[in-house]
C-alpha cells in the first residue's frame, strides 16, 4: 500500500533502513507546522486508524516525531484513540505502573545491554504491538534498535539448513529462574509474586498453566519456570508469508538464570547460536531518540532492544492485542 494521509507527511530519521522496499521505521511527521500539538495528532489518529494500522504491518515500525507529546498521560491518550485491546506483560523485565495503561520499560540499570527480543515471545498469547514514548532522551547511546525477523531466518536457513530443520522439528525449550522479590539491580530481576500478579503459591501455579508453563519451587525461594515446546520460527497472517526468527535462543542460551535447548534436551550447537546473535546484530536497525517520538512497533514482524545508556532516559510502554 503507498502511503497517503492528508494528516501527516512522511520524514526520516537517522538510521533507518531500506528493507524489501519498505522503510523501517516510517516516520510521519504533522502535516503542518502548526499541527504538532496533542488535539490535532489524535484527530488524525482517529480519522485514520485503519490505514495507521495498516502502515504499522506494511513497514513493521512507525515513529511519531514532532508532535508535542509531552508525559504519561498524553501518551495513554495517543493508545487508547487507536483503539487495541490491552494486554498485560508477564515476563522477567522490572517495570513499574505509570497510568492507566502506560508502564516504565525495563528499569534494569541503564549500563547494561537488553538483548533483542519479541515481547513475550515464549507466550500462548504476546502483543500484537508494542507502542514506546520518549520523555526524556537519553545523552548518549540508550537507542531501541530493531530487527527484521524474517531476515534473520533467512540467512541462519541459507548457512544452517540442518540445524534451523532439526530445531523446527524438534521445538524448543526454555527455563528461567525468577526470585522470590524484586530486584531492581538486575534487568530480569523481577520476582515472581510481582510477575505473577499474587503471592499465593497456588494461585500462581494455576496462572502459570494458562500460560502454558511447568514450575518449580526452589529451596531459596526461587521459582524455576519451564516452557516448551516452542517454535523456532512462525509465519502471520498479513505479513507477506515471511518466516519469522520468533524465539529467543540468544538470548536465553547457557545463562546463568536461563536455558534454551531443543525440546527433547538437545543442547543447540554453540556456533549457531554464535552466528545467529552476530546475524541479528547485522540486521539491527538504529536511530536515536528525541523527545515526544512514540514509536508504534508490529511485534510480529520485529525483535526489539535496548543498548546501553548514559542517564537520564526515561522511554514508557503500552502493549496492545
Amino acid at each position: 500500500m503507498e502511503f497517503s494521509c492528508k494528516h501527516f507527511k512522511v520524514g526520516k530519521c537517522e538510521g533507518e533502513k531500506l528493507v524489501d522496499g519498505e522503510t523501517i521505521p516510517l516516520v510521519l511527521q504533522p502535516s503542518e507546522a502548526n499541527k504538532n500539538d496533542l488535539e490535532s495528532l489524535l484527530l488524525a489518529l482517529k480519522n485514520n486508524k485503519e490505514w495507521f494500522e495498516q502502515m504499522i504491518i506494511k513497514n513493521s515500525a512507525v515513529l511519531l516525531r514532532g508532535f508535542d507529546v509531552k508525559n504519561a498521560e498524553e501518551f495513554n491518550e495517543i493508545v487508547e484513540i487507536c483503539g487495541w485491546e490491552d494486554i498485560r506483560y508477564v515476563g522477567p523485565a522490572p517495570r513499574t505502573h505509570i497510568y492507566k495503561r502506560v508502564w516504565t520499560a525495563n528499569e534494569g540499570p541503564l549500563s547494561e545491554f537488553i538483548y533483542y527480543h519479541h515481547e513475550m515471545v515464549l507466550f500462548k498469547e504476546c502483543p500484537l504491538k508494542v507502542i514506546l514514548f520518549c520523555e526524556i532522551p537519553p545523552p548518549e547511546g540508550g537507542q531501541t534498535p530493531v530487527v527484521p525477523s524474517f531476515k534473520v531466518t533467512e540467512k541462519m536457513v541459507e548457512e544452517f539448513p540442518e540445524a534451523v530443520k532439526e530445531m523446527e522439528e524438534k521445538g524448543l525449550r526454555y527455563t528461567f529462574t525468577a526470585p522470590g522479590k524484586n530486584n531492581s539491580g538486575s534487568m530480569r530481576g523481577r520476582g515472581w509474586e510481582d510477575a505473577f500478579g499474587t503471592s499465593d503459591p497456588q494461585e500462581v501455579e494455576k496462572r502459570a498453566k494458562a500460560f502454558g508453563m511447568e514450575l518449580e519451587w526452589l529451596p531459596d525461594g526461587g521459582l524455576k519456570t519451564i516452557l516448551g515446546p516452542r517454535n523456532l520460527t512462525k509465519v502471520f497472517e498479513g505479513r507477506k508469508g515471511r518466516r519469522m526468527w520468533f524465539n529467543t535462543i540468544v538470548g536465553m542460551h547457557g545463562r546463568e538464570i536461563s536455558s534454551a535447548k531443543m525440546a527433547d534436551g538437545t543442547e543447540i550447537p554453540e556456533n549457531v547460536v554464535k552466528r545467529c546473535a552476530e546475524i541479528i546484530e547485522e540486521e539491527s536497525i538504529q536511530f536515536k531518540w528525541e523527545k515526544g517520538d512514540v514509536l508504534f512497533l508490529d511485534n510480529l514482524a520485529l525483535l526489539h532492544g535496548r543498548r546501553p545508556s548514559l542517564p537520564p532516559r526515561k522511554v514508557l510502554v503500552a502493549t496492545c492485542k
